[in-house]
């Protein structure tokens, strides 16, 4: 028998559990960009304050959620960097070219606890929602794919694996010694239901690397931190953008349990992924750019993702961020067959 009412952290739990559930979270993982709400604001959408600026947008988004109906979600990224380190001059255009710079700059990784007090003072109070709120509260780390790159680089990524391979492990063991510390740390003051570790390491033809790279930089890292999280409860996932039909089966390998935002243009093929991997987690796979083709795109969206949903262990959501493409009358069509289908496909369990 299906419960008529769970928690939100219940009812993630055991969708990703494959167990029997009221409805599907109906979760909009990666909220909004700032364009799309500022079209919607001039299409009649009524904010409290200008969405503009990453502190107003954090104090919009619960009041956004709510308006649309959707369910309270909080996440925090713990940045294995503190904001006084250098940033590069363009996105991905890394700050260090060798293992001397790197001593040089690594004051400013790898914050302590004390660091971070603001920190838990966050999580204490994300905790406090989780009831009051009935909020789904959540964490990210960055990976070791992603952690390297942000400090080469794109290019020097790349040849740092022949180049430097000393020095990107070395980056990788430090950074799975600190997500381990801030995971215990966190279980001190809340309980978060699920992380992220995030990589975006596929692209539209597939992963980032090869797989003889990924089992000699990156597993050994996914080996120390992946049994930790499950220990304290945690279910995981990695947040990688791309086509991830290869990628999972790495992934599975060092105990990830699954992966989002599964891009449906980028081709990964959550009914492909189902049979290959029938416990494999996922999360998005929903062609956010169908919104802007009118009710009847939208149906036929949910109806190919249906069966999958009906399984459990998915969650259909926009594959990454709402674009401001989609009208704010779309959107609410959007939104509309999310909740009917969210109850018609709710899984029975196992």
């Amino acid at each position: 028998m299906k419960r008529e009412t769970m928690t939100s952290a219940e009812r993630f739990r055991a969708v990703m559990r494959f167990q029997p559930v009221d409805r599907l979270p109906r979760l909009e993982w990666a909220y909004w960009w700032d364009e799309t709400i500022n079209r919607w604001v001039k299409e009649g959408l009524q904010l409290s304050k200008p969405y503009k600026g990453w502190e107003v947008m954090a104090e919009l988004v619960p009041e956004i959620t709510r308006h649309f109906g959707l369910d309270m979600h909080q996440q925090h990224v713990f940045h294995p960097w503190t904001w006084q380190q250098p940033q590069p001059k363009q996105h991905l255009g890394g700050i260090l070219s060798d293992e001397k710079e790197y001593e040089a700059l690594r004051q400013h990784f790898y914050p302590s606890n004390e660091w971070l007090a603001w920190t838990w003072d966050r999580l204490a109070g994300y905790q406090a929602n989780v009831e009051k709120d009935d909020s789904l509260f959540w964490i990210t780390v960055i990976g070791f794919f992603a952690w390297p790159r942000r400090l080469f680089g794109v290019e020097k990524h790349y040849y740092a694996f022949y180049d430097h391979p000393e020095l990107i492990h070395r980056m990788n063991h430090e950074e799975a010694e600190f997500i381990v510390r801030v995971l215990h740390k966190t279980f001190q003051v809340g309980k978060p239901v699920f992380v992220t570790i995030g990589e975006d390491m596929s692209y539209n033809g597939g992963p980032m690397c090869s797989r003889q790279l990924f089992d000699e930089f990156l597993a050994p890292y996914y080996r120390r931190i992946v049994p930790v999280m499950k220990e304290l409860g945690l279910i995981v996932f990695v947040d990688s953008d791309g086509n991830a039909n290869e990628l999972i089966s790495w992934l599975a390998d060092v105990g990830v349990e699954g992966l989002l935002p599964m891009e449906r243009n980028a081709g990964s093929d959550v009914a492909a992924i189902r049979n290959k991997l029938p416990d494999f987690l996922m999360l998005g796979n929903f062609e956010k750019l169908l919104m802007t083709r009118g009710e009847t795109a939208i149906r036929q969206e949910f109806e190919r993702l249906l069966p999958i949903m009906k399984q459990g262990g998915f969650i259909p959501s926009p594959d990454h961020q709402t674009p401001p493409q989609v009208s704010l009358e779309q959107y609410r069509t959007y939104v509309r067959l999310l909740n009917e289908y969210s109850v018609t496909a709710a899984p029975n369990g196992r």
